[in-house]
């Protein structure tokens, strides 16, 4: 049985599900808290609404926290990731390992686990595939070269740029493909 709460953020309207082992899915910030309810109930079909452990109660602190550009550790809430493949969740845990204002790459986590470079694309899929974004921050997994990659959360690669902003990570513009003469 998976029970949810929606709440308020300064960035949003945010969402998150738990089970009795842990946190299961987690929304990031939506316009409104209808969205926000909609998102999340659609990727934990069957959840109610029902009153958080005190897990979750430390958790939606922290993001609220985090929103208001507060520097943020969610690696100590205990997630139930139970439905995820095996590497998938060993992906995840080198990623909860990525602190504030810190970046790495899909080939990086991949090597840390021992992988080759191959096992980079695994790495992207696990990101696009998070339950919890945020609490497994996937927005400071990057790609070669510190390019900023794709983001599946809503507002896509703007909200993972204003999330690392946050954190006050600036990413450098991309440089042209091809420079002018200037004739």
């Amino acid at each position: 049985m998976h029970q949810y709460l929606i709440f308020e953020t300064v960035s949003g309207f945010c969402g998150i599900a738990w089970s009795n082992v842990g946190i299961t899915r987690f929304q990031l910030p939506e316009k409104s808290a209808v969205a926000a309810e909609r998102s999340l109930r659609r990727r934990v079909r069957g959840a109610e609404s029902g009153a958080p452990t005190s897990n979750v109660v430390d958790a939606v602190a922290a993001v609220k926290r985090y929103f208001e550009g507060e520097e943020t550790d969610f690696s100590r809430f205990k997630l139930d990731l139970s439905d995820q493949h095996a590497f998938f969740e060993q992906i995840y845990r080198a990623a909860r390992q990525v602190g504030w204002g810190h970046t790495t790459t899909y080939g990086n986590l991949a090597k840390e686990l021992g992988a080759g470079p191959e096992a980079a694309r695994d790495v992207g899929q696990a990101m696009a595939k998070n339950p919890v974004p945020l609490i497994i921050p996937c927005h400071r997994v990057l790609a070669a070269g510190r390019k900023l990659g794709g983001f599946s959360a809503p507002g896509g690669s703007a909200a993972k740029i204003r999330m690392l902003e946050l954190e006050r990570v600036h990413l450098e513009a991309p440089q042209p493909a091809q420079r002018s003469f200037g004739f």
